[in-house]
């Protein structure tokens, strides 16, 4: 057929490179699509761990936010406050001697319940929206020796420590040197109805 009419293999040849040109770019489009979309979605995943913690978010503070007393001798007391969308989340974390640790958590503990190891612990890169790395201390959900989990809402403990809770608390309880504990307490707080304190 191109025998036939001249310049026919030419145009086929000029159509082909013109379409494989035309697919050329919109694979270079659609790749750039997605690798902006991926830098966008990971930057504001970022942004979100990183965005909206308050200034000032002391221990004494946190601790009457909460509604959990903290005992006068625990120490390298920390604390924040993350304002969110949705609700705010409160954390506070401290040291105690691993015996009044024990002491501390006992009547926290809901009746029939305890506190359960880590079994199933995240990666080491593990980081959720309130994190405890904003406090310069590992995620407690990434640990595993010495570390127990648990939890707790202001229906089901009876404790003077717990006298003003508001609201659940999830309770890590890590003892990182041998007789020595950390106490890391992370709570959801619906915003506007406790303003930060």
């Amino acid at each position: 057929m191109d025998s036939v009419r001249p310049g026919g293999a030419r145009l086929r040849r000029r159509l082909l490179a013109a379409a494989a040109g035309l697919v050329g770019v919109v694979a270079v489009a659609v790749g750039a699509f997605y690798l902006l979309a991926d830098k966008w979605l990971s930057d504001s995943v970022a942004k979100e761990k990183e965005c909206c913690w308050e200034a000032g978010a002391t221990p004494a503070r946190m601790s009457g936010q909460i509604g959990l007393r903290v005992p006068e001798n625990a120490a390298d007391r920390r604390a924040g406050y993350k304002v969110g969308e949705r609700y705010d989340t409160g954390s506070l974390s401290f040291t105690l001697p691993t015996s009044e640790a024990k002491a501390y958590l006992a009547p926290l503990t809901p009746q029939g319940a305890r506190m359960t190891r880590n079994l199933e612990p995240e990666p080491a890169d593990y980081r959720p929206a309130a994190g405890f790395t904003h406090l310069g201390l590992p995620e407690p959900e990434t640990l595993v020796d010495g570390m127990l989990t648990g939890g707790f809402c202001p229906d089901n403990v009876d404790s003077p420590d717990a006298e003003h809770l508001a609201y659940c608390v999830r309770v890590f309880s890590h003892e990182y040197t041998p007789g020595t504990t950390r106490i890391h307490l992370r709570s959801t707080i619906e915003p506007g109805l406790t303003p930060p304190r």
